[in-house]
């Protein structure tokens, strides 16, 4: 027998239905009579929309975003044959602080190939980067933007999944020269160049080793390529070359760090805890392993006391920062080991990344698994001590760093695919954003209340995927780069 609960509710189901159809009949009549009333109705423009500021979580997830050419005043997109999660700009001798268009660029990379034995050290020169967008003239001519290439990413996709080396570039270039340097001791965690000899480079590995590499000869051999032949070592190859130094850690590490005070000295972390300095000595070696720095068993916040991110002092030779996975910042000397001076509970998550300012020795900043960064004066640090603290990502920041330029100016990465840019100095103006609004040709029902994007918040750059470190360019203002598991972005937003 039938249950006569289900039949009843099947029942019912239908007369809902039909009602349903009788609404909507009884709707379209109406709507009908309308138009007949008023045949002009349906020649009336529509309601404008009203303005919205887009922030994370909003629309569908496979909405599509549009970029605004006018927001950079270059912006070019290029890759190597493998994704890379960690790479650096190399200083060079060809001005500081320079302005002039176009720029020649040079930095280090390192992959994270298929099979350990296809990782590389690649060097990058891109030269004739022009301005992608150029403002309006006065007199109302456009002086327009260079459309970047449309090719499809797809048709250069090998099925092994290794890729082509190129760049997407407007007419008037930049132009891509490369030269790799084999790195058979696996997938390149983080890679870094000493700040008083660029040639000189440092990498730490998935198989928990730390080389360090004299990558003159492929950067003498780079300089000397023209852009005619910048094509011809793409598929070259991979130099061969054996390490200066190389230090065999307990476990793998991402904490990678160059003193900017003392030639060659540098630091070296891993997921086990412990910290490695590498001294310089005679004959182009390092002093090394002999002990390390280690936080006290039980002085985290939590059970994983891997070093996420190390930073040496702007202004003090031997000290230095580190962060964890234990949710702390630690502050050491290297004169007083193995333990810290100083131990911070900095988040209530894993502390991903630091920046020490290079421009105001006493700030220090800090990024965490919850999407959380905080702003640390060191002359007063203590936990919750923080001067400034943001949640604006949604995901865990995977970079941050402070503009060499402008003090108050920092930059973040996030797991939400999103590269910010912050200005510390600014506040909140209420009566110009009033103005602003009521100025504004579109409602501002939607406008953004106080509150939901910080003022600070200068700058936001979208497009890539799985996005993972950022770096400012040590002689270009403005001027800054992104990774990501796709490609790399060369950027300078028109507002800096």
């Amino acid at each position: 027998a039938r249950d006569p609960k289900k039949r009843s509710a099947a029942r019912r189901a239908k007369e809902q239905e039909q009602m349903q159809e009788a609404d909507e009949m009884v709707e379209d009549e109406m709507q009908n009579e309308e138009l007949d009333e008023d045949p002009n109705a349906m020649n009336e423009d529509p309601a404008p929309q009203a303005m919205q500021v887009w922030q994370p979580g909003m629309g569908e997830d496979d909405e599509e975003l549009e970029c605004d050419p006018s927001a950079y005043n270059c912006l070019h997109t290029f890759r190597l044959e493998w994704p890379c999660l960690t790479f650096e700009f190399l200083r060079d001798s060809l001005g500081a602080e320079r302005t002039a268009w176009p720029h020649t660029v040079l930095l280090v990379a390192g992959t994270q190939a298929a099979q350990p034995k296809d990782n590389t050290l690649a060097l990058v020169r891109l030269s004739a980067v022009n301005q992608t967008y150029k403002a309006p003239k006065p007199n109302g001519e456009e002086s327009g933007s260079e459309s970047e290439s449309s090719e499809s990413e797809d048709e250069d996709n090998e099925p092994s999944g290794r890729r082509r080396a190129r760049v997407k570039a407007g007419k008037n270039g930049p132009v891509m020269h490369l030269r790799r340097v084999a790195h058979p001791q696996g997938g390149v965690n983080k890679v870094r160049s000493c700040p008083q000899a660029p040639q000189i480079v440092a990498s730490s590995s998935d198989s928990a080793s730390v080389q360090v590499w004299d990558l003159s000869q492929p950067l003498d051999a780079l300089s000397a390529q023209t852009a005619e032949s910048a094509g011809e070592n793409a598929s070259a190859p991979p130099a061969r070359l054996t390490p200066l130094q190389m230090f065999k850690h307990a476990d793998e590490g991402w904490a990678l760090a160059w003193s900017p005070l003392v030639h060659g000295r540098l630091l070296s972390g891993d997921c086990a805890g412990k910290i490695q300095l590498w001294e310089p000595s005679e004959g182009g070696k390092w002093g090394v392993g002999q002990s390390a720095f280690q936080a006290p068993a039980g002085s985290g916040f939590s059970d994983n006391p891997s070093v996420e991110d190390l930073q040496w002092s702007p202004s003090e030779t031997t000290v230095f920062a580190s962060c964890s996975a234990d949710q702390t910042v630690r502050i050491w000397d290297s004169r007083l080991p193995p333990g810290p001076a100083l131990t911070v509970r900095a988040h209530k998550t894993d502390v991903n990344v630091l920046s020490w300012s290079s421009l105001t020795a006493c700030m220090l900043a800090s990024g965490s698994d919850d999407g959380s960064f905080r702003i640390w004066d060191l002359r007063s640090f203590k936990a919750d001590g923080f001067v400034a603290g943001f949640t604006y990502h949604k995901k865990p920041i995977t970079s941050i760093e402070w503009s060499p330029f402008e003090s108050p100016m920092l930059a973040t990465c996030s797991a939400d695919n999103q590269m910010a840019v912050w200005d510390l100095s600014v506040e909140r103006d209420t009566e110009e954003e009033a103005e602003v609004l009521a100025s504004a040709e579109t409602p501002s029902a939607a406008a953004p209340a106080e509150g939901d994007l910080p003022a600070q918040l200068l700058f936001v750059h979208q497009g890539q995927n799985d996005l993972k470190e950022m770096h400012w360019h040590p002689h270009i203002p403005g001027m800054c780069a992104t990774t990501a598991a796709d490609s790399f972005n060369l950027l300078r937003p028109s507002n800096l």
